[in-house]
């Protein structure tokens, strides 16, 4: 599914164009969910200034955010955050989330000049919306603008008070492009059963006390593992070094999990590889 980011400082515009855009999406027969910042504080019972007085409120609403938006990805349907998203850090999380979801996003900028802004605020109807000064202040500071040259805010569109979105140029970047392939960074890793991991660590371990028994014995031929269908050569190495080598097969299978009746076979080819 498709994300557009809409970010910008208070009262930029940002709901306004938000609304623009959910009307354009669904005359394109799209299926449109917009997830607003402002509901979701009024929901958890915070009180706007101070809720953004509070670091801890604000993380927590942004969990809910990113959360929001990470279960309602389907292949078709576009959704709209519509936050101030002032952290750069955080559209970056975003930016890893769509990846990882294989999908498309861009970032509409709701930019204003800042005593413009605080005059839209003073206007508004209702007391519960309007910052105070020092709140409208301090989150003018905190904002750090999108760049284009980033990845994660890019493709950037800047829209400005009174001009017209560049809808069919959004609507190009969203669904007549591929979306971003996902790296091993941005992919969630499978779940393991308890079973699997239990089973992976008992049966490296045999295999690694039959190996370090054998060394011992001063055994220098092939020998036949537990499970294992062909033989492998004792390593001259040292115990420590096998002891390595299978925390580090344990923290490769739980990134691709193998079947478990392959675990033994795998582990010894990993180790003949490794050790040679």
């Amino acid at each position: 599914m498709p994300l557009i980011i809409m970010t910008g400082v208070p009262c930029s515009g940002k709901s306004t164009r938000a609304l623009e855009l959910k009307k354009y999406f669904e005359e394109q027969g799209k299926e449109v969910h917009i997830i607003s910042e402002y509901e979701q504080i009024v929901k958890a019972g915070f009180e706007k200034n101070a809720f953004y007085a509070d670091s801890n409120k604000e993380k927590h609403i942004r969990g809910l955010l990113k959360s929001e938006m990470l279960k309602l990805i389907t292949p078709s349907n576009v959704i709209i955050l519509d936050a101030l998203n002032y952290i750069k850090g955080y559209r970056y999380e975003l930016f890893c989330g769509t990846k990882a979801n294989k999908s498309t996003q861009c970032t509409v900028h709701a930019e204003i000049n800042r005593e413009e802004a605080w005059s839209f605020n003073e206007i508004r109807d209702n007391e519960e919306e309007k910052y105070t000064r020092n709140t409208f202040d301090a989150l003018v500071m905190r904002y750090e603008d999108p760049d284009k040259k980033n990845r994660w805010d890019s493709p950037l569109f800047t829209v400005y008070p009174g001009s017209d979105l560049d809808t069919s140029s959004i609507y190009a970047s969203l669904f007549n492009k591929n979306a971003p392939k996902p790296n091993q960074s941005t992919q969630n890793p499978p779940l393991s059963s308890t079973n699997f991991l239990y089973d992976l660590d008992r049966i490296t371990k045999n295999i690694t006390d039959k190996l370090i028994e054998a060394k011992n014995e001063g055994l220098k031929d092939e020998v036949l593992l537990p499970e294992c269908s062909e033989p492998i050569a004792v390593p001259k190495v040292s115990v420590q070094q096998l002891m390595l080598l299978r925390r580090q097969y344990i923290t490769y299978s739980k990134m691709h999990t193998p079947e478990i009746e392959k675990i033994p076979d795998l582990f010894v080819q990993y180790l003949r590889t490794c050790l040679k």
